[in-house]
């Protein structure tokens, strides 16, 4: 967890913050019509990018944000742009364990970073923790503390979908400050995100979803990402009435133009500029929201569907929403706490019992777990696609963030 002194966070954030002003308004961006059209359609529309130069080629005055994340991060680490900002850090830091003045060194990149877009671009940046703290509770509420303190105008704070990570946002949530909750798959986890920890924005990675299907030979992968977003956003709309702030439905991990059409109406597209680009070469700007559309999403006949029970993605129960609403009402003082709760609600399967052994499984097949090892234990509801995908997530995400440290560490 962040352990500075006070004194030494306030040398950071000046660190930070040197030769950056974010109080001047950046260069007008030109309007375009073909965005205005889908912002009309009821879509915030954000970059999904750290690179400010591919930024800059399709930002228009229609676009608010843009999302980085441990990979995005990395990226623009390894481009070198920081190095001897690294070492300036690494001089102003005291004393204190490897391991950690690693993980301040990580902080304060992605703050400058986050800083270096809303200098460049006027809009406001979703900056992330460190994988490191995806169970750490203490962790998340400091260094989403110290986010916060730095740009508070600006910066929302990703926090992952973990046990521990829906009481760290939660924390956050009561002190004001802007969560965007992150690695969720499907409607169920975003209705207990939304009732739990009440986040600003939180995700469904639709691309992924696609991805599972079509890489694992279940089916073509057709329309399960954008029938999973649907539902989820509904279930959200739904779910966070009751909330102070409406929490509000991303589109995220986009692969492709047509999704932008598909999806219309969606609260916010986190687009990466590929997409962006594609979708601005390629449609005509004639978007209606979609957000009623139930679209039909089919396997191969030879798929025995209680093997993939891909009907989860989409649904909600209400298992998991009087499980949300009791936990809600007596939050827990740590994750392993409440994931034990969920266990004992019949809902385990989103929180699930793995060994080192099964985590490094996951780890090992990348960003999309190979079906045929789960197979059992999905029909035993163990666990679940949804549930298989997060992890898989935070384990390419861990993986990233472990490449970020090297080089920070190379370099002090």
């Amino acid at each position: 967890m962040s352990s500075v002194s006070t004194r030494v966070a306030d040398t950071i954030k000046d660190l930070v913050m040197s030769g950056i002003d974010t109080t001047q308004s950046p260069r007008p961006a030109a309007k375009d019509t073909f965005w205005q059209a889908l912002r009309k359609a009821g879509t915030e529309l954000w970059l999904d990018t750290g690179d400010i130069d591919e930024a800059r080629k399709v930002w228009t005055a229609e676009m608010t944000a843009l999302t980085t994340n441990n990979t995005l991060l990395n990226r623009e680490i390894q481009k070198g742009i920081y190095d001897e900002f690294v070492k300036r850090a690494n001089r102003i830091l005291p004393e204190m364990p490897r391991k950690e003045r690693v993980m301040e060194i990580a902080f304060i990149l992605n703050a400058r970073h986050g800083l270096r877009l809303v200098e460049e671009f006027g809009g406001r940046v979703s900056v992330e923790l460190h994988t490191d703290l995806a169970d750490d509770l203490d962790g998340i509420v400091a260094y989403g503390k110290r986010f916060h303190a730095i740009s508070p105008n600006h910066f929302i704070v990703k926090v992952p979908l973990t046990a521990t990570g829906l009481l760290g946002a939660r924390k956050l949530r009561e002190l004001g400050i802007p969560i965007n909750f992150t690695l969720e798959f499907s409607a169920r986890q975003n209705a207990l995100a939304t009732i739990i920890a009440k986040p600003n924005y939180l995700n469904v990675f639709l691309g992924r979803l696609n991805a599972y299907v079509s890489d694992n030979g279940l089916g073509s992968g057709d329309l399960v990402g954008e029938k999973a977003t649907l539902a989820s956003q509904r279930a959200v709309r739904a779910a966070s009435q009751g909330n102070p702030e409406p929490t509000r439905q991303i589109a995220a991990s986009m692969r492709g133009a047509e999704q932008v059409e598909l999806l219309a109406g969606v609260d916010v597209y986190t687009m990466p500029t590929k997409v962006a680009h594609q979708a601005h070469e390629t449609l005509k700007p004639l978007f209606s929201d979609q957000t009623a559309k139930d679209y039909e999403v089919t396997l191969k006949d030879s798929v025995d569907p209680t093997a993939v029970r891909i009907e989860d993605l989409w649904t909600v129960g209400n298992d998991v929403l009087n499980f949300a609403r009791e936990i809600d009402r007596n939050p827990p003082s740590s994750g392993a706490q409440l994931a034990e709760l969920a266990h004992r609600a019949g809902i385990g399967e989103l929180f699930p019992r793995l060994s080192a052994d099964e985590i490094a499984t996951i780890a090992k097949d990348g960003k999309i777990p190979v079906h045929a090892t789960w197979k059992d234990r999905v029909q035993r509801h163990e666990v679940a696609v949804d549930s298989l995908l997060n992890l898989a997530g935070l384990a390419s995400f861990t993986a990233d963030q472990a490449d970020l440290d090297h080089r920070i560490e190379s370099l002090i």
